[in-house]
């Protein structure tokens, strides 16, 4: 005896949208906390001195922040829209976790950002670094931009089939819309005479 496919199937979009919801929030929270941790330290020296310098994320990069918060935008205007609308803000969400793990992991080895921190540090122009290493938040930011893509992704593939915000509105409104106007109370036959009674046109 077969089974009916139809229960499974229907399941499907609806576990897809519970994992687009929590990869993508969950995704851009992990960038934006990435980007305030350290991600390189050094050794700033001039002049016989040396002090330590550490660049945080988004001193190396702004660009996955605000990868991560454009991300967050579209999962939410996901919902928003329909058809190709929804299907264009599924890309840009898809495009956004993808820019936010090519810029995490371009940040990996940067040392420009140190190099700036060290001449603001000694008050000069230039300053070398020494000592330079880096720490694992680019990774955790690369794999916050994996998640908001595997969002995206979900959202292209099931997007068609998830519920927009506006439809119980729009429903609704369609009700009052069919409503028969209410009646009031000069309508009424007995008010009708009265006026005509008193000399008044009811009309």
């Amino acid at each position: 005896m077969k089974r009916d496919p139809t229960p499974g199937s229907s399941s499907a979009p609806r576990r897809a949208l519970a994992g687009a919801l929590l990869s993508g929030a969950a995704g851009a929270a992990v960038v934006l906390i990435a980007a305030g941790q350290t991600w390189g330290e050094g050794e700033a020296s001039a002049a016989g001195a040396e002090l330590p310098v550490t660049a945080s994320g988004s001193a190396v990069s702004g660009l996955p922040s605000a990868l991560a918060l454009v991300g967050l935008a579209a999962l939410v205007a996901v919902f928003a829209v329909r058809r190709t609308g929804r299907t264009v803000v599924s890309s840009v969400l898809a495009l956004s976790g993808a820019g936010s793990i090519g810029a995490a992991l371009l940040g990996a080895g940067d040392t420009e950002a140190l190099e700036r921190n060290a001449a603001e540090v000694m008050g000069l122009s230039e300053a070398a670094v020494s000592s330079v290493s880096h720490t694992g938040w680019p990774w955790v930011s690369a794999l916050g931009g994996l998640l908001l893509l595997c969002a995206g992704l979900l959202a292209l593939s099931y997007g068609r089939q998830w519920p927009a915000m506006s439809a119980r509105y729009e429903r609704a409104g369609r009700r009052a819309d069919r409503r028969p106007p209410a009646t009031t109370d000069s309508d009424r036959p007995e008010d009708i005479w009265r006026a005509l009674d008193r000399g008044e046109d009811p009309t």
